[in-house]
This record gives structure tokens, sequence and C-alpha cells, in this order.
């Protein structure tokens, strides 16, 4: 794991992140996750697509819930081109009853909890937590980063315009 290069707060404490966070313009790092039904799916399970990539701390937790549903309102909006995977430390399980309860559809929970390996390729896990920091990145459908942000405290919300904005300049002719 690297050093720690940034930091996050929560209910304004200051929290660690770890990893190598990429830049608008690289490449987006590949991550190693586990879907619902406990199979593995890697960046390049998606390749040819536009994702949003949303990391939250719990799904269980008010802000995560609520980001989800926004995210799950907007990707049916967005054409089967766009896919929005929402990734958390959550168990496989965990997120799979969640969606079911709260009738989510169009947004895919993937969980990092085997390795930590998304949240270190992008720089969001937070040390003391072993969860993620709120963030979302947009990957183009050649694998490039076009948008990152990450949510400087974790319990608030990221800028859903921004990342709508940042995805409907990639559909644009």
């Amino acid at each position: 794991m690297s050093e720690p290069r940034n930091t996050v707060t929560l209910k304004g404490k200051p929290l660690t992140l770890v990893g190598n966070r990429p830049k608008v313009g690289g490449k987006a790092p590949d991550f190693t996750l586990a879907a619902n039904d406990m199979s593995t799916v890697t960046l390049r399970d998606f390749a040819g697509k536009i994702l949003i990539l949303a990391a939250v701390p719990s799904l269980d937790t008010p802000v995560c819930d609520l980001e989800t549903h926004k995210f799950n309102e907007k990707a049916g909006q967005l054409g089967d081109d766009v896919l929005v995977l929402t990734v958390s430390m959550d168990l496989p399980f965990a997120q799979k009853r969640w969606c079911g309860a709260a009738g989510v559809r169009n947004v895919r929970t993937l969980s990092d909890h085997r390795a930590a390996s998304f949240g270190e390729a992008y720089g969001v896990l937070i040390k003391e937590l072993r969860l993620l920091a709120r963030s979302v990145f947009v990957v183009d459908k050649q694998g490039n980063i076009r948008y990152v942000e990450v949510v400087p405290e974790v319990s608030s919300e990221p800028d859903y315009d921004a990342v709508l904005n940042a995805v409907a300049a990639l559909k644009k002719p």
C-alpha cells in the first residue's frame, strides 16, 4: 500500500486516504471487485462503456442511500452506453439485500471488501476505517479518466450536476 497522499473529513475529523488517485486524462486503473453473486469483475468487463464509478462508505448509511438512489434515477436516462457502478466495502450479500429493499435496478453495486483493490487503485481507501471515501470517477469508452471528484467531507453528497455534465460531454458527437 502506498503512503498517504490526501485526507478527507468525517464530521470534521481528518481521515487519511491511501492509494494512488488517477488524474483526469490518464488511464483508469484496473480493479478486482465482487459482484452481488460473488463473481469477480474487473474494469475490462465494462470495456466500451462510459462508466460512472461512485465509491461510497456504506449503502446502509443515509447519505450513501440518497446518493445511490439519485444515481439510480439518473442512470435510467443516460442510455445503454453508460453504466453506473457503486462501489463500497459492504459485503455482496448486504449490497444485494439493500438493492432489493431499495428498488435500485439501474445501478450495479460492487464490493471491494476482499482486497480493497479499487480503494487503493483510485486513492480513496480510508486508512483508519477501511472504508471508501465518497468519490466519483467518470471513465470514457476508451478507458480514460474524464472526471474526478473526491468529496472533502465524507458525509456530504457529490456534485451530481458536474458528474452528469461530464457524461453528457462524452456522449456528444
